[in-house]
C-alpha cells in the first residue's frame, strides 16, 4: 500500500455503496445528523471521545473533517441509510500503517440503528474496499473489554481475537483493558 495512492483516493470523492448503506465523505450537513447521535452518552460510552455537547461543536468538528479530506489525512466516512437519507454513523480506518499494509478499523452507529445487521455490513465493506482497493494485507479492529456488541460485530465480520492487552489505554481518564481482533488478506 502506497501512501501516495491512498492519500490522492481519500482526496478526491471516494464513494462505497452496500445492500443497505451509502459511504460517503462527511460535510458540515450532516451536523444534525450526528449531533443526534454524538450527544449520546450512551454511544460515546465504549470510544475515545465525550459526548458532542451542542450541535456548534459538532459544526466545528465537521469542518476539520472538511480540511483534513482536502489533505488526505482522514480515512473515515460517513454512513448513510439509504432508506432515509439521514447520516446513522461512519465506518472507516483510524490508523493506517504504510509499511506493513495494515489499517485499523472504527465504526459508530446512532442507537436507532442498532441490532441490525448494519454495524457488520459496514465493516464488511470497509475491509472488503481496505483489501481489495487500498491493498491492505492485515485490518485489525479494538474493542474495550466490555463492549460485546463491538466483539460480536468483529467476529461475524470474519475477524479472529489476537488477545486482552490489559490497561492498554487511558480514555476518559480510566486505564482500559483493550482487546484486539483481526483478519488478513485471504
Amino acid at each position: 500500500m502506497k501512501k501516495e495512492i491512498v492519500i490522492h483516493i481519500f482526496s478526491k470523492t471516494a464513494q462505497l455503496s452496500s445492500p443497505r448503506l451509502l459511504f460517503r465523505k462527511m460535510n458540515r450537513k450532516d451536523a444534525q445528523d450526528m449531533f443526534d447521535y454524538a450527544k449520546r452518552a450512551e454511544v460515546t460510552k465504549y470510544l475515545l471521545w465525550h459526548e458532542h455537547k451542542d450541535l456548534a461543536y459538532t459544526k466545528r468538528y465537521l469542518a476539520y473533517v472538511e480540511t483534513c479530506y482536502r489533505a488526505g489525512s482522514f480515512f473515515d466516512f460517513a454512513l448513510v441509510d439509504k432508506a432515509s437519507g439521514k447520516m446513522i454513523g461512519t465506518c472507516g480506518f483510524t490508523r493506517l500503517d504504510y509499511a506493513n499494509d495494515a489499517a485499523e478499523i472504527g465504526y459508530v452507529l446512532h442507537p436507532d440503528y442498532w441490532n441490525k445487521g448494519l454495524a457488520t455490513e459496514a465493516v464488511q465493506t470497509i475491509m472488503e474496499y481496505g483489501f481489495k482497493t487500498l491493498g491492505l494485507h492485515r485490518i485489525e479492529a479494538r474493542y474495550m473489554k466490555d463492549n460485546t456488541a463491538s466483539r460480536r460485530v468483529m467476529e461475524k465480520c470474519g475477524m479472529q481475537p489476537e488477545g486482552i492487552h490489559h490497561h492498554l489505554m487511558l480514555i476518559k481518564g480510566c486505564y482500559e483493558d483493550i482487546g484486539i481482533y483481526a483478519k488478513i488478506k485471504e
